[in-house]
């Protein structure tokens, strides 16, 4: 676990307290930690998740068919 000192605006204070409270946590730091893993989860991009890896690798085990043509097999054209 890292430690760090930060500086934050009142309102950015106001912000975590409201975090705090609404999941019931104990202390800022982890309001913090909650904002930035959620946060994180529409930064991280798909392909890096382990949820992606896992699907991806049901996927592979999965039957596939021959098309010849793309749009009009799925009526492009």
């Amino acid at each position: 676990m890292v430690n760090a000192m930060i500086r934050i605006s009142d309102k950015a204070n106001q912000i975590l307290n409201i975090v705090k409270a609404k999941r019931n946590l104990k202390d800022k730091s982890e309001a913090i930690e909650y904002v930035a893993l959620e946060y994180g989860k529409d930064l991280l991009e798909p392909q890096l998740r382990p949820e992606f890896i896992e699907k991806m690798k049901k996927r592979q085990q999965e039957s596939t068919i021959k098309v010849k043509d793309f749009k009009e097999h799925f009526g492009l054209k």
